[in-house]
């Protein structure tokens, strides 16, 4: 099972969880799975494109997935997802 870590914004979208095990397969996979148990989850992450948000930040073992195969890129077993939305203001 991967492991996907919710940031405290986004956990009211499911059910106060931290992180959400999951079989692995792509980034993209696995937040449909957490958006079938958790409605409107997704609606955060992604914008009226269909494409993650740009202040959206998604890690897999700490490397982020615009330099990997973005969306696509697979999640094994053991391996940890990290979803960080950008901080702003001043």
């Amino acid at each position: 099972m991967a492991t996907v870590f919710i940031p405290t914004p986004l956990r009211k979208f499911t059910n106060n969880k931290s992180r959400i095990s999951l079989p692995s397969g792509t980034v993209a996979a696995l937040f449909s799975e957490v958006e079938n148990s958790c409605p409107g989850f997704k609606n955060q992450l992604y914008d009226a494109d269909g494409a993650i948000k740009r202040y959206i930040n998604v890690f897999v073992n700490g490397k982020d997935i615009r330099n990997l195969a973005g969306e696509q890129t697979l999640v094994e077993d053991r391996d940890d997802v990290y979803i960080v939305p950008a901080m702003a203001g001043g």
